[in-house]
């Protein structure tokens, strides 16, 4: 308590004395003291809540460990034939009394995600152990809480949990649900394939195919397409050759998405069959895009672009001179015209004459001298200085779907500092930004005239965007798609559309399907307020379901993830008939989650000596309970807390001058005295 406060008091004491003495002093010897003392009383305690002291009070209360029981929810386990006995364990563990007077029991399930709750169906596709110890190192950071794992501890998705595991401060205590025997085991454990081939082309396969076992067996490995065979060749696996790299390359004959089976003719002894074969679907296209990159210098984004473009197996990527262009043109699609010049006029005149589209990317060496004269929709205002310029993605771009890389946060570009003036309508991707300041300039923009389509960027240095896109996301995938729906879009001439779709011909079965929707109004305007669905129909049961869109940020999305594998045609429909765009999809059958054999009994017993837990397996789980009771690592905690009370939280002090005060009136009023 402070020294002013104890001040405080003491006048308050002498006031409330002093002042009871003076309105007491001609009262009767007899009744004075009492007087004197319930006035002394009431006068005191209310000077003291006035002053309102602070005192420090002390809790102790006792904090008991917690205790996450984390149990795989994913459809190996059902696979495996182990949901029964995880049931079990699970039932035992909430049954358990001592172990709950001993811990507050936490339970959770995971998947490809970790959830807080206790149902148990095994019907997760995918499983990432690595996302359970990153996010309960989240939520149980500062605490003791030792973790029961009940898992197979075999993962399909995410990074290693073994090495994720060390960064948890855990102990970890694996309930295996598995043994150690091994069975004899033919696997494709890994196939490589592209999504795209050319007609009357032939596509490169690579398969990996793995055996466990102790004796020499053949086998044969078949590629099925419709129920025909298109290829087959015999393998010979031994205890020491126990895999092998397999490379096919499989004629494309058929326009459109086609089907096959890769299968490993399965051994008598077999325990597992179902990983023996895995199915893929190639889409086979009768044409492909040339691009032509007509440059007279030398620059980093020339490379950039190539790769991105290169990235799409459908198109290819020539670095041409303007008069080699001016040669080759009828080889080509589309046209990049990379800082033009001077000698770009014959470049110019022929994309004029022959109404192709084109890509023009400006920066510190185009000459706008000449693009202001040699052709009429935009003017550049020629200043000779330049600017850095960032970009900031235009939430209504309506030509085509795109996603935001985090545009804002990529490295600037250098262009000529001055104003653009358009003649003709334009769609802005993205705008110009200095520091904070949006700038109502295209950085990257779109237009059609007279059943042309141009695009151009105003800056040079798109190959950080690349780089950057990379660090970004640890893929250089995100920017080359984005590249990709821009050639896309000038590759063609088709008539623009108020619905478009972004979905892929086919799909694994286990894998998240989703497809995304841009609606626009009739001013070409995103249209946030849209209802849009999808009637879905499966060709082989001929059943028929309408799902609809949800809308996330600037696009519309729909999750079709859970689909039996089949063959679906599907109708978008925005607004019930405004608008309406139609295709086709395929969804494959295959189940990651059912190409294990056994426990990953090696991992789990790793994750578990390195946090100083213990493993077990599921048969034999007797003591864990009493392990973890008599540990003495995990102990009840007494903690207190202090904490500065005020006074006027004391109730009591009100009752005592309440109940002064009534004392003192009902002694007056018997006393004659008032």
């Amino acid at each position: 308590m402070q020294t002013n406060t104890i001040i405080y008091i003491l006048l308050a004491l002498v006031l409330a004395l002093g002042l009871a003495l003076f309105q007491y002093r001609k009262t009767s010897k007899k009744r004075r003291f009492l007087f004197i003392g319930l006035r002394f009383v009431s006068l005191f305690l209310m000077l003291l809540l006035l002053i309102n002291p602070k005192f420090e009070k002390l809790s102790v209360y006792n904090e008991k460990p917690n205790l996450i029981v984390a149990v795989d929810n994913s459809e190996s386990i059902k696979h495996l034939k182990y949901d029964s006995i995880l049931n079990k364990k699970v039932e035992a563990f909430k049954n358990d009394k001592a172990l709950n007077d001993k811990f507050n029991v936490q339970y959770y399930t995971f998947g490809e995600k970790l959830s807080h709750n206790d149902s148990i169906l095994f019907t997760e596709k995918q499983t990432n152990l690595a996302a359970v110890f990153k996010e309960l190192s989240q939520i149980y950071k500062n605490t003791i809480s030792p973790t029961i794992l009940i898992t197979d501890g075999n993962q399909t998705y995410g990074s290693d949990y073994e090495i994720t595991s060390k960064q948890y401060k855990q102990a970890i205590y694996p309930v295996i649900l598995g043994d150690t025997t091994t069975y004899s085991d033919l696997k494709i454990q890994q196939l490589n394939v592209n999504k795209y081939a050319y007609v009357n082309n032939k596509f490169p396969l690579e398969l990996i195919a793995v055996y466990k076992g102790n004796a020499p067996v053949n086998t044969a490995l078949v590629i099925t397409s419709n129920n025909t065979i298109v290829h087959r060749e015999p393998i010979t696996f031994s205890k020491t050759k126990n895999s092998k790299i397999i490379t096919i390359n499989l004629p494309a004959k058929t326009v459109g998405v086609t089907t096959y089976r890769a299968e490993l003719i399965a051994l008598k002894s077999e325990k597992n069959k179902v990983n023996n074969s895995k199915p893929f679907a190639v889409e086979v296209i009768d044409q492909e895009t040339n691009v032509a990159i007509v440059s007279t210098i030398t620059h980093p984004d020339l490379g950039a672009l190539k790769k991105s473009i290169l990235a799409n197996k459908q198109r290819r990527v020539s670095l041409l001179s303007p008069s080699q262009y001016v040669l080759e043109h009828n080889n080509f699609q589309l046209a990049i015209l990379y800082q033009p010049n001077e000698r770009f006029k014959a470049v110019f005149d022929l994309l004029e004459n022959t109404k192709a589209n084109k890509f023009i990317i400006a920066g510190k060496h185009t000459e706008w001298s000449f693009l202001n004269t040699i052709q009429a929709n935009y003017k550049q205002q020629i200043t000779r200085q330049f600017e850095d310029f960032l970009g900031t993605l235009n939430t209504n771009f309506s030509t085509f779907i795109i996603d935001d890389l985090g545009f804002d946060d990529f490295p600037p570009l250098a262009s000529e500092f001055g104003e653009v003036s358009f003649n003709i309508p334009l769609d802005i991707l993205l705008y110009k930004r200095v520091g904070n300041a949006t700038l109502d300039e295209p950085l990257l923009a779109s237009f059609e005239n007279l059943n042309q389509r141009e695009a151009i960027l105003f800056g040079e240095g798109i190959w950080r965007w690349r780089a950057q896109s990379y660090l970004n996301e640890k893929s250089f995938q995100p920017f080359d798609d984005f590249i990709g729906k821009l050639m896309q879009y000038l590759a063609s001439n088709k008539k623009r559309n108020r619905l478009n779709l972004n979905y892929e011909s086919f799909y694994n079965g286990n894998s998240n399907i989703n497809i995304t929707a841009q609606f626009f109004n009739k001013n070409y305007e995103f249209d946030a307020k849209a209802n849009l669905s999808i009637n879905l129909k499966n060709i082989n049961s001929k059943k028929t379901q309408t799902i609809p869109f949800v809308l996330k940020q600037n696009n519309y999305e729909v999750d079709l993830s859970g689909l039996a594998p089949s063959n679906y045609t599907f109708t978008v429909n925005a607004n019930g008939t405004e608008a309406s765009r139609s295709g086709r999809l395929r969804i494959l059958d295959y189940n990651v989650e059912q190409q294990f054999l056994n426990a990953n009994v090696t991992k789990l017993q790793a994750i578990a000596t390195y946090s100083k837990g213990a493993s077990y397996f599921s048969t034999n789980t007797a003591s864990l309970s009493s392990n973890l009771i008599n540990d003495d690592r995990f102990v009840t905690l007494q903690k207190s807390t202090k904490r500065n009370v005020p006074l006027i939280d004391f109730k009591i002090l009100l009752s005592l001058i309440i109940l002064s005060l009534a004392l003192e009136w009902l002694l007056r009023k018997y006393n004659g005295l008032i």
